[in-house]
């Protein structure tokens, strides 16, 4: 179910003010995806840092976050925030199940797993968006062939 919200028109003031903390969105983006690719690098190359546990947890839920955030768009953003992240760790314990399932565990083997259905959802989000699909589709009336 999704909240529908009016949006009121913002005002030319708003707008003309481009006062700290705009900016902060990309920023953030920019510094979780850094953090994400350390976390997976330092898991891939068995670095003996302190640091890579975390960060390989950091990766293994931001990465798939982020793809299906982008599948996401028309929520408001707690809703997405959490429906992504709950994707996330549905996505990883998916992918954890097979891989014990089919007796092919291992740890690389699930970061580069997750590293690539990650890859591969936000690919078909972004170059396959559902508007161009719907737009494609013949538009049907409402009448019906008499026979």
């Amino acid at each position: 179910m999704q909240t529908i919200r009016l949006k009121t028109s913002s005002t030319a003031g708003e707008r003309a003010h481009p006062g700290p903390g705009r900016d902060l969105g990309p920023l953030l983006a920019g510094a979780a995806t850094a953090v994400a690719g350390t976390g997976a690098l330092l898991a891939l190359t068995d670095s003996g840092a302190l640091s890579r546990g975390p960060l390989a947890l950091f990766f293994l839920l931001a990465a798939p976050a982020a793809a299906i955030g982008a599948a996401l768009r028309g929520l408001d953003p707690p809703a997405r925030a959490l429906t992504s992240l709950a994707g996330a760790v549905a996505l990883d314990m998916l992918i954890a199940q097979g891989m014990l399932a089919t007796h092919h565990w291992s740890w690389r083997g699930g970061i580069v797993a997750v590293a690539a259905i990650s890859v591969l959802l936000l690919l078909l989000v972004l170059l396959r968006p559902v508007e161009r699909i719907l737009k494609r589709m013949p538009r049907r009336t409402g009448k019906t062939r008499s026979s």
